[in-house]
Formats: structure tokens, C-alpha cells, sequence
């Protein structure tokens, strides 16, 4: 393929383990990782990262850095034959030229257990080493076994100023890059592409080169004309990986936290990627329960009621019920003590066993089991003052357990105050 129909990312690869850009906490001076890999020392890695972000690039700088063959499969297209066909290669390299070899996966979380299994004799005895990359938390996609015999390495979306480098670079390089074409961005047209590109590299390079496409050579480019070219952006929210789970995350720690700005933020993030607004009004019921609980005893209506008008309506108009829910949430009262009480309550059950009920609670529909004494001795709290009376509720081996405390703010203080006057009303009866 010659320069001119290769994609320019392909063409603007870094050549050496200097030109990586952004993950210099990996690679930098100082670097934990630099250092061994400067001794000679290449373990097999799981390398964790965004699109983009050069795993791909770095594997194969690695496998010339430090003297191996590379080689390479794909968890997407590449299964079993595949991968035997390529230990075997392995083996010869080693048997015949004496060298060892560096195995690429890419995105090799895609790849079951058994698949991943069939990887540890050949890892534990130094047929290959192995560079597994994942844009999937290694922790939930690969199993504990292969994560033991490998480095876990973190690669961070490129900042902007690892972009701007890379634009830089690009449009100066008269070989890989665009430097014989004599463009010129603007500040604010550079921006805008490292904006659009969301910390992605190739992102960034395509984005060039789609650019550069259109564009006679020396033409000078500002911000409004390149986003007639670029269109709008592209959020990548991913509603099935770890961007998914991270933005909704950010959603409720915002609602907890309080901050309306901040959770309106990252619902919109989630409604413009692309996301199910269903998806968005379950977790706001979820939220209503878990966060804001009896300070509020109203928030899970509205965010039953939201969740309802959402699947009624659609988007884009769920939008305008979503921000009304949203805004309601996290503006007011917080409390966790249901939450907190119901899962105090089912570990005491998990500890404790089935205990025997007792028999004042019992049901007594019958002769026999009147007989037996179910419901004897209960007092009915509509027969005495106040509607309480001082029996207890609990199997004798939990009397005096206590699952839920109010807090002191909004609604659940009154809850509070009302839980306190029936025990000094019961206390004064005793």
C-alpha cells in the first residue's frame, strides 16, 4: 500500500517508544515501566485503554524495543486455529532463529474463558509473551488466571496536549504527515478537532486527513469551515462498555452529591450518546429509593411517574421529564437509611438462619394451629392508645435489633420524632 492509499493514521505511527504521546506515566523518565523495560525486563501485559489511545502501537514498538518477533490476532476475527497456528510459528522462530516472540491480541476480552485458558500453558512457559489489549476492565472481561501472569497497564485517553503534538506533527511531516500540502488551522480549527476527537488518535488523524481531502494545497482554515466538513460530534457513548457504566456513574454521584449542574450534565452526556432514556429513568428510580429514601418520601413517586412519562412519550420530549426528574433529585434531602436498613435486615437473615416466628405473630385461620397457640397472646395496636402497644416484632435471638435510624433532615426527621415519642410512650406504659 503507497503512501496515498494508506490511511494517514496508519502512515503517522510512531516509530519509536520516544514518539508514543500521553502515557509518559508509563513510558516517561522515571517511569516504573520505562525502567524495566530499559533492564530488558518485558513480561507479558495486559494493556487497559480508550480507542485510540496507541496499544496497538506501543505492542509493536515493545516487540522491536526489546529484540522480539511480533505477531498478531484478534479476538474479533482470530479464534483457536488461529491461535495455534501462531504459537506453532512461535516455536519455529524460537527453534530456528533463536528468538522469542511478542503475541498481540487485540481486544482479546472478547475472547471466552476456555479461549483464554488455552493462553496460560504457552504465557507460564515463555512460548510467547503475551500483549493482551482491552478497551473492557480487565477485573469483569479477563480471567483471574491470565490477569495473575500478566502486568496490568493503564493507558489514558490522549490530552489535548498530546493531540496537539500529534497535529502538530502530522501537518509539519513531509514524508508520513501532511507537510507537503502546506495547510494552515487556525487555533480555534485545531481545537475544534481535538475536541471532536474525545482523547482518540486516530480520531485526531482522521479527522486530518478527511481535511486534507477536501482542502487545495496552502489553504488557510478557520473553525466555521471546518465544521461544515467535520459535522457534528461524535460523543461515542458506548451503551454496553465501560464508557456506559462510567458516565452513569458520574450521574449518580452527582445526584448524591447534590449538584444539579453537574447531573444534568452527565444525563445529557448519556441522552446525546445515543442512550436508552429508559435505561436513564430506572437508575432515577433506583436513586429515589437507595439516596434520597424517607427524606423525602415524594422523590420516588416522581421518578416512578418519570420513569412512566418517558416510556410514554419518547425522545426527544423524555428529555424535558428526565431534566425535570433530575433537577428534583438532586436538590433534595438525602438519606441512605432504608437502603442501609434493608441490607442490615437480609445480612442478619444470611447470619441468624430461618428463625422460628413467634408465636403471638403467627397466623390462626384454623382450630389446629389455635391449638397450637399461633396468634396467642397478640395485642392488636388499634385497641390501645395511640395505636402502639409493647409487644415485641422479632424472634427472641434478635430482640433489641435495630436495621433502621432516621437522619435528622427533611421528611425522615418527623419519622424520627414520631419513632421516638412511641418509645418514650411505651417506656412511661412499661
Amino acid at each position: 500500500m503507497n503512501k496515498e492509499t494508506k490511511p494517514l493514521a496508519a502512515r503517522m505511527r510512531p516509530q519509536n517508544i520516544d514518539e508514543i504521546l500521553g502515557q509518559d506515566h508509563l513510558l516517561g523518565e522515571g517511569a516504573t515501566f520505562r525502567a524495566a523495560l530499559d533492564n530488558g525486563n518485558l513480561s507479558s501485559l495486559l494493556l487497559w485503554g480508550p480507542p485510540g489511545c496507541g496499544k496497538t502501537s506501543m505492542a509493536r514498538l515493545l516487540a522491536e524495543h526489546a529484540g522480539l518477533y511480533f505477531l498478531q490476532l484478534s479476538a474479533v476475527m482470530d479464534g483457536m486455529k488461529e491461535l495455534r497456528q501462531v504459537l506453532a510459528r512461535a516455536k519455529d522462530i524460537r527453534t530456528l532463529e533463536a528468538r522469542g516472540t511478542l503475541l498481540f491480541i487485540d481486544e482479546i476480552h472478547r475472547w471466552n474463558k476456555a479461549q483464554q485458558d488455552a493462553l496460560l500453558p504457552h504465557v507460564e512457559e515463555g512460548t510467547v509473551v503475551l500483549v493482551g489489549a482491552t478497551t473492557e476492565n480487565p477485573g469483569f472481561q479477563i480471567i483471574p488466571a491470565l490477569r495473575s501472569r500478566c502486568w496490568l497497564l493503564t493507558l489514558k485517553p490522549l490530552d489535548d496536549d498530546a493531540l496537539l503534538s500529534l497535529c502538530k506533527r502530522t501537518l509539519k511531516d513531509k514524508d508520513r504527515g501532511l507537510g507537503g500540502q502546506n495547510l494552515m488551522f487556525s487555533d480555534e480549527a485545531l481545537s475544534a478537532i481535538i475536541h471532536s476527537a474525545s482523547g482518540d488518535g486516530r480520531r485526531v488523524l482522521s479527522a486530518l486527513g478527511r481535511v486534507a481531502g477536501t482542502l487545495p494545497n496552502g489553504t488557510e482554515l478557520d473553525a466555521k469551515a471546518l465544521q461544515e466538513i467535520l459535522g457534528e460530534t461524535d460523543l461515542l457513548h458506548d451503551r454496553g462498555g465501560d464508557a456506559h457504566y462510567d458516565v452513569a456513574s458520574a450521574l449518580i454521584k452527582s445526584l448524591r452529591g447534590s449538584d444539579p449542574q453537574g447531573s444534568l450534565y452527565w444525563c445529557a452526556r448519556m441522552l446525546e450518546g445515543g442512550e436508552d432514556p429508559m435505561f436513564v429513568a430506572r437508575r432515577l428510580v433506583i436513586f429515589a429509593a437507595e439516596d434520597v429514601g424517607n427524606a423525602d418520601p415524594r422523590a420516588l413517586q416522581l421518578a416512578v411517574g418519570a420513569m412512566q412519562g418517558v416510556h410514554l412519550v419518547g425522545m426527544p420530549e423524555a428529555r424535558i421529564i428526565l431534566g425535570q426528574a433530575v433537577t428534583y433529585l438532586a436538590t433534595a434531602p438525602k438519606s441512605n437509611r432504608s437502603y442501609l436498613a434493608i441490607n442490615k435486615a437480609m445480612d442478619s437473615v444470611r447470619r441468624t438462619g430461618a428463625l422460628q416466628v413467634p408465636k403471638h405473630l403467627r397466623n390462626a385461620p384454623t382450630s389446629i394451629a389455635k391449638s397450637q397457640g399461633h396468634g396467642e397472646g397478640y395485642q392488636n395496636p388499634h385497641d390501645h392508645p395511640g395505636n402502639i402497644v409493647a409487644q415485641s416484632y422479632l424472634p427472641p435471638a434478635l430482640e433489641g435489633q435495630t436495621f433502621y435510624t432516621p437522619t435528622p433532615h427533611g421528611a425522615e426527621k418527623l419519622i424520627g420524632e414520631r419513632m421516638k415519642w412511641w418509645h418514650d410512650r411505651l417506656k412511661q406504659r412499661r
